[in-house]
């Protein structure tokens, strides 16, 4: 989390080297999911800590949250910073309903950034920004594999349906075909929820006499599951992945506190703040470094990385201030 921190602070303060030029009040809208689990609970306060940086450095910068309940509100919401004339929007989808109306945004000339859950249509946005979700599952998946000794029952809880998601399952699976004594027993989504999850896992748990392993690449969904599976009292599973780092799982890597739990995958909620920051410097006009030919303009798509966190590495990702 320590890098994520300082890329953060490397591209405002890159972007600061306009400030003393600036004249125009730039304002950015940014239309994003409440804070319905953990993970989206500090992408809430990512946001909101984005917003509190930018207009504390920059007068001339202003910036307006909206966080929806649901995809009908989002687009509601983003349908307002247009009538407010916004100069540049930041889209976090529900889900890919919202293409229409970010496609609106785009053909008004407003500066879009689009990030993580995407759009269904190619080229109505200046910047897709989004953390790696293939590596982010093959890390784990690669992981897992190694710690069930490369056999073994497997089940999968998957998010959400939407393009992420699908990247996410596909590469697990195909992670698992290189292991022909892995068996994948079954794959249910939990929509990146913990109750559902624990639902999920409880149906699970009734129809598979036999489980090894449990993934679910999402930390809140993987501490629904757990919780079903402490309740049932078995004592079969001997591995649980999530991802995404919720501070209590990272801390429990750091103690060695859970023999359940020994790693996590990188999936920054941060990108969230990052993505603000690239559209403040992109509707400035401003670039990267204009000394160096590869980066004279920002580019168009861009993957943050994912990590595996063990206990070896898990204090550099451990944000103590963060509500989750």
């Amino acid at each position: 989390m320590k890098k994520v921190l300082v890329a953060f602070l490397v591209l405002t303060m890159v972007a600061s080297l306009g400030f003393a030029q600036a004249t125009k009040v730039y304002k950015v809208g940014v239309s994003m999911p409440s804070a319905t689990h953990g993970w989206m609970a500090n992408a809430n306060w990512w946001a909101t800590r984005a917003k509190t940086d930018w207009e504390k450095r920059d007068k001339n910068v202003q910036i307006e949250l909206k966080f929806s309940g649901n995809v009908n509100q989002q687009v509601s919401d983003i349908e307002d910073l247009l009538v407010k004339k916004v100069d540049a929007i930041v889209v976090f989808p529900h889900d890919t309903s919202v293409t229409s109306v970010v496609e609106k945004a785009f053909n008004q000339g407003v500066y879009v950034v689009v990030l993580d859950r995407g759009v269904s249509k190619e080229g109505i946005y200046d910047i897709y920004i989004t953390n790696d979700d293939e590596a982010y599952t093959r890390k784990g998946m690669e992981w897992l594999a190694k710690q069930m000794s490369f056999k073994g029952n497997l089940l999968l809880i998957s998010g959400t349906p939407c393009p992420i998601d699908t990247i996410r399952t596909d590469t697990i699976k195909e992670v698992v075909k290189k292991y022909p004594n892995i068996t994948l027993l079954d794959v249910q989504p939990g929509d990146w929820n913990r109750q559902k999850s624990l639902s999920v896992m409880e149906n699970y748990l009734q129809k598979y006499k036999a489980i090894d392993a449990v993934y679910t690449a999402d930390d809140d969904m993987m501490l629904g599951a757990m919780q079903a599976y402490k309740e049932s009292g078995r004592k079969d599973i001997k591995f649980f992945l999530g991802g995404g780092c919720l501070k209590d799982v990272i801390k429990g890597i750091m103690d060695d506190s859970n023999p359940l739990v020994k790693a996590d995958v990188t999936y920054s909620p941060s990108v969230i703040a990052t993505s603000i920051s690239y559209a403040v410097i992109g509707v400035r006009g401003e670039k990267l470094n204009p000394n160096i030919y590869q980066v004279r303009a920002l580019p168009r798509r861009i993957i943050l990385p994912s990590e595996l966190v063990t206990k070896a590495n898990a204090k550099d990702f451990y944000v103590p201030e963060a509500p989750f």
